[in-house]
């Protein structure tokens, strides 16, 4: 599956690898804009909406295994041999997953706010339920949308954060297919250790990389490192955006 993408080059980063930039669960590949922004200057970025979000193709299937086999079949098209990987949440088990796909393709990985661990808490119920009750309202409008999906959803800002892939009535995420499919996104199957440096970035508030995690973690990834972001929850990059820069570009030298 070929996916779709957005590619940014500057000509001062037109030597070194091209950054990939991969999105977590109900997102596209503009979630992680204020890091693409904040790096064009110094790397080629790829950002890729991944199957079953935005506006790449849809697919009953879902897993880690195919969702890192779409991101390669993509970087393939686009003759890019070696890169380096930053993904959020979901985007960073592709990111995971990829190292063990194609590891003499792979220079280096940040994972935010995710740990290489099968989890056992379904964090999304409510969403889902939101997600279907606006889609069965036959609702058109955000405005509208926004107010049945409050009836479910506590957050102010994970329902603006949804509202942006909800158009003329339509979700630009597959729904059905992230639903059945659910198990396997919050499940995780153990790589071999990978021979790449990486860098775990952390909320400070958020469990999903909490310290129970660093022994699985470091066994799959024993060249990791670690940073905590002061402050943060799960959508570090949204809340403290300077601060997850600076990480990534001392462990990138940029």
């Amino acid at each position: 599956m070929n996916l779709n993408f957005r590619l940014q080059s500057e000509q001062s980063a037109s030597n070194d690898l091209p950054l990939v930039l991969i999105h977590g669960l109900f997102g596209s590949l503009d979630n992680l804009g204020v890091l693409a922004r904040g790096l064009k200057d110094d790397r080629c970025l790829i950002q890729i909406d991944v199957r079953n979000h935005g506006f790449s193709p849809r697919a009953d299937e879902l897993s880690y295994a195919l969702m890192a086999q779409d991101t390669l079949d993509t970087l393939n098209e686009l003759a890019v041999e070696r890169f380096s990987l930053i993904g959020h949440s979901m985007g960073g088990k592709i990111a995971m997953a990829l190292t063990a796909l194609a590891p003499e393709c792979v220079s280096e990985i940040v994972v935010i706010d995710i740990a290489p661990v099968a989890y056992t808490t379904r964090h999304h119920d409510k969403i889902f339920a939101a997600l279907r009750a606006v889609s069965q309202a036959g609702i058109k409008t955000r405005s509208e949308a926004a107010a049945l999906m409050r009836l479910h959803i506590d957050e102010e800002s994970v329902i603006q954060f949804l509202l942006k892939s909800f158009h003329e009535g339509d979700w630009r995420f597959n729904v059905p297919a992230l639903w059945q499919c659910y198990e396997q996104i919050i499940g995780w199957q153990p790589l071999a250790p990978c021979p790449h440096p990486a860098l775990f970035i952390r909320g400070e508030r958020s469990a999903y990389l909490a310290d129970e995690y660093r022994g699985a973690l470091l066994a799959q990834f024993p060249q990791a490192r670690a940073h905590v972001i002061a402050g943060a929850g799960h959508w570090v990059h949204a809340e403290k955006p300077d601060s997850v820069l600076r990480a990534i570009r001392r462990f990138f030298a940029l």
